[in-house]
């Protein structure tokens, strides 16, 4: 669960390794972030390709796009439909606008994701310590290095190692492409929330919340690119119900909690903040992770709830 959510759905994940690197021990395959040149083409999957929406009133177009944060290298993913609706916005919209500023970022792992006084061999049985460990040594780390880690942070660093493991590339994730798409255009790129914030989200949650998401990440480590995999095959062919039942539904039953922290409260700011741009005037692009656009607690229904229809696009 957490490895297919943090994939879908939190950016965030691919810069703390990053971050952490600057003030630990951190292996490298373990720190690396979006290091390559995003592609700039690609190719188009078998089928209908990934799902696209579109919200409109009188003088406003919104398209809505949900992306996966890291791909395989060469993922096909492209349609004709999603680089029309590109092509024809105002202005860009991403979960974080400048995808490479990672300014307060350290000083937030620093301040709140790490703690000697609490480490995880405290929080954790032997067994779980000892399967810590093991799932550490294979990207050449030990849990000894992980243990004055907070549980949230620990969960991110297993979750980019498993990520990575499995030849998932975060330039080549949806949003990288988009963004520098984006960028080459001139035109204004927004961002619902920034770096801190995605981060201090996870790190505010309940001791407990974190606990579920680390334990969760011990158990799926050796099943992760196989998750990916069924995860990516079900974005590529615009199944939301299959990306639901992977990334949201399963998340909602481990942990209510950690259910509303990476959806629920999100979703719901950022139908706000869709709802004053609709209010304006104009056409924008939105690309968010895939997991806000599935599900009954989407970014759709949201809308939904303030009598905002989002209809998919289908041609």
């Amino acid at each position: 669960m957490p490895v297919a959510a943090l994939s879908a759905c939190v950016r965030s994940t691919l810069a703390v390794g990053a971050a952490l690197s600057a003030l630990l021990l951190t292996p490298p395959a373990m720190a690396q972030a979006a290091v390559a040149s995003p592609v700039e083409t690609v190719a188009a999957p078998t089928g209908s390709g990934p799902g696209l929406w579109v919200v409109r009133d009188e003088d406003s177009t919104l398209y809505l796009f949900g992306t996966i944060h890291a791909l395989k290298p060469e993922t096909p993913w492209g349609t004709a439909r999603v680089d029309k609706a590109f092509a024809s916005a105002d202005e860009y919209w991403f979960e974080i606008a400048d995808l490479n500023d990672q300014s307060g970022v350290a000083p937030l792992v620093q301040a709140k994701g790490i703690s000697p006084d609490r480490p995880l061999s405290g929080l954790l049985t032997a067994e779980e310590f000892a399967d810590l460990d093991a799932v550490a040594r294979t990207v050449g780390a030990t849990a000894a290095q992980l243990d004055p880690l907070r549980p949230w942070l620990a969960s991110l660093q297993l979750a980019l190692a498993s990520i990575q493991k499995a030849g998932y590339v975060a330039a080549n994730g949806g949003d990288q492409v988009l963004h520098a798409r984006a960028a080459a255009t001139g035109k204004p790129i927004r961002g619902f929330e920034t770096m801190p914030q995605q981060i201090g989200f996870i790190a505010d949650m309940s001791e407990d919340a974190q606990l579920a998401m680390l334990r969760s990440g011990l158990k799926e480590f050796d099943q992760a690119g196989a998750v990916l995999d069924r995860m990516v095959s079900a974005w590529s062919a615009g199944d939301v119900e299959v990306l639901d039942a992977l990334i949201g539904q399963e998340m909602k039953a481990e942990s209510p909690e950690l259910y509303a922290t990476f959806f629920t409260r999100r979703n719901e700011d950022w139908a706000d903040q869709i709802q004053v741009l609709l209010a304006g005037s104009g056409t924008a692009f939105i690309s968010v992770g895939a997991g806000h656009l599935a599900g009954q607690d989407s970014v759709q229904q949201k809308l939904a709830e303030r009598g905002i229809r989002a209809v998919r696009v289908v041609d």
